[in-house]
């Protein structure tokens, strides 16, 4: 009783604020979450694949609360988060363009923006980029240009293969000869060559409005990324994780050995603890109520923290 009581006194102290961002062809928006004391960090949580708003939750059955329940534990530790609606989502609704002119660099902008809006906010020089799923590969193409004020990345359930790699195990299951068309599209697009001739039963992968958005997000690997990257980073991974696993982790962190890699013993995707049966395990993907797994703010801070400019 006397921690939910101390919980409930630590939100009450937090200030959040609205905030948005100029975009095209309307604005994007989110919060601003700010400590109660002094400010000692600021970090931009960029979210996952999907329908996915500034809370981490989506209409496709998500209701966790996984990034407001980080934001609010990073602010009792002295760090102020930006977390925001994607685009065509929540208050970004708006912001949205014709999926045909949509691509995974908009995504990447938008973090970059977010960024130097946050380290603006904070009246800090640099934002730590938080990277949760999707959002981790979106962290590692944000800091592929010089002076982008970010001060290093946190990496969390995030895939450490290309996602070309990935479609190809999902495919594994799918009988011939649909499979060996989707192979082909997928081959033809990773080379950069639209495919006009898609079979309806693969028109929800490989529409041709979509296949912009697949070509630009194909060619990245994780791995290269995070090798091309100097600053500081920590890779955070749960071992009951149901969409990436602990090999995704390891192989980013050979990629770049003197990150530091934090496995979760007992944690699914959604940062809570969970079981490694399905059923169960996505269960906690709708309880708002579970508090993120112990350990999972602390080594989020902890980084941060030791590892944030003038500390």
């Amino acid at each position: 009783m006397l921690a939910l009581l101390l919980a409930g006194v630590l939100a009450v102290a937090q200030t959040s604020t609205p905030v948005a961002l100029a975009s095209q062809p309307a604005a994007l928006h989110g919060t601003l979450l700010t400590p109660a004391a002094e400010t000692l960090a600021v970090a931009v949580i960029i979210p996952g694949s999907g329908p996915t708003d500034r809370d981490g939750n989506n209409p496709l059955g998500v209701s966790s609360g996984t990034y407001r329940l980080l934001a609010e534990g990073l602010a009792a530790q002295g760090i102020a988060t930006v977390r925001y609606d994607k685009r065509g989502l929540g208050e970004s609704a708006a912001a949205m363009t014709a999926e045909a002119d949509l691509r995974f660099d908009t995504y990447v902008d938008d973090a970059r923006s977010w960024t130097a809006d946050a380290a603006s906010q904070a009246g800090l020089p640099c934002a730590w980029l938080i990277g949760h799923s999707e959002g981790a590969l979106i962290a590692l193409a944000a800091v592929k240009s010089p002076g982008d004020k970010v001060c290093g990345l946190v990496l969390l359930s995030g895939a450490g293969r290309p996602a070309g790699t990935v479609i190809r195990e999902q495919l594994a299951n799918v009988p011939d000869p649909l499979q060996s068309q989707a192979l082909a599209i997928l081959t033809e697009l990773e080379a950069g060559r639209s495919v006009a001739d898609v079979p309806p039963a693969l028109g929800a992968l490989f529409r041709p409005s979509v296949q912009p958005y697949l070509m630009s997000w194909l060619p990245l690997d994780p791995a290269a990324l995070i090798a091309a990257y100097t600053g500081p980073v920590l890779i955070g991974q749960g071992t009951t994780d149901i969409q990436t696993g602990i090999a995704d982790a390891q192989t980013m962190a050979s990629a770049r050995p003197d990150a530091m890699l934090v496995t979760f013993e007992g944690v699914n995707h959604v940062l809570k603890i969970a079981p490694v049966e399905r059923a169960a395990n996505v269960a906690t993907y709708s309880d708002a109520s579970l508090p993120l797994a112990p350990g999972v703010v602390d080594a989020v801070a902890d980084f941060i923290l030791d590892h944030s400019p003038g500390r």
